[in-house]
């Protein structure tokens, strides 16, 4: 079990996130985190790790 501290900072830490909601049709969730986890990431990481780079092939263009 998680103590009051621990608790805290993880409430302080997603405090300094930015939360971004997508929607996607149905089953498309399932295919994006097959295709992370392939990749060996999180769900998360896969989705802003695609959005960087096609941020950064944008920039060099």
């Amino acid at each position: 079990m998680a103590t009051k501290a621990h608790l805290e900072g993880n409430k302080r830490y997603l405090e300094k996130l930015d939360h971004i909601t997508i929607r996607v049709q149905g089953g498309t969730k399932e295919k994006i985190k097959a295709r992370a986890q392939q990749k060996g990431m999180s769900l998360n990481a896969y989705i802003v790790d695609l959005i960087e780079k096609d941020m950064k092939t944008e920039e060099d263009t």
